[in-house]
């Protein structure tokens, strides 16, 4: 698993490339909880580059959005591909993240 980290001024982005799975669910955990303790604008994780994603790793995605939602805001998921969005669908968690195919046009070059 790698992770990356843009700020803008309204959204900070999360790249997640690779493997989420209960062998990286700890080290996602520790990084976008890091990242909200620094940042207090919108979260967006980039999940075009996930290859695989696993229940705990959905977990991780699910008490970050709890966290979210305490301050008002979302959890939006850019770019999943088919397999990805399957497993939302499957999961319901489509449901309660946003999801949308791009960033929105002034995050692209964060």
């Amino acid at each position: 698993m790698e992770l990356s980290m843009q700020r803008g001024l309204d959204a900070t982005v999360v790249t997640a490339a690779g493997d989420l799975d209960i062998a990286t669910s700890p080290e996602l955990r520790r990084y976008l909880h890091a990242v909200l303790d620094e940042h207090q604008a919108a979260l967006y994780v980039d999940v075009a580059a996930v290859q695989f994603i696993d229940s705990s790793a959905l977990g991780v995605l699910v008490s970050i959005y709890h966290r979210l939602v305490g301050r008002g805001q979302g959890l939006t998921l850019v770019s999943p591909h088919e397999r990805l969005l399957r497993t939302l669908r499957l999961t319901a968690l489509d449901q309660i993240f946003t999801i949308v195919n791009t960033l929105p046009a002034g995050l692209a070059a964060a």
